[in-house]
């Protein structure tokens, strides 16, 4: 797939970015690496590839699933710049 002009222009209008038309050439040109490189993407053989989230094995650390009673409101309020009757007080920003 070739990009021209006119859809380089086209593709610059949708994203709303304005390209002088003597910059158009270059911006096909770069689009044309892209899809491009993303041809030559689709070739490698993945089958039998199991999807990764990272190049290097990870598992992420958990924790006990513990009910606890909570009771650290004042830790947390302790935290807020203003605090109030036992909540965060916010300024008004609705008349």
């Amino acid at each position: 797939m070739s990009i021209d002009l006119e859809t380089a222009a086209r593709v610059a209008r949708l994203a709303r970015i304005r390209v002088d038309a003597d910059a158009l050439p270059a911006l096909a040109q770069e689009f044309n690496t892209i899809l491009g490189f993303i041809e030559q993407l689709n070739e490698v053989d993945v089958e039998g590839v199991a999807p990764m989230t990272s190049v290097t094995p990870m598992r992420l650390k958990r924790r006990a699933d513990v009910v606890t009673d909570g009771n650290c409101q004042g830790a947390i309020l302790s935290n807020a710049p203003d605090a109030r009757e036992g909540f965060f007080v916010v300024p008004k920003v609705v008349e």
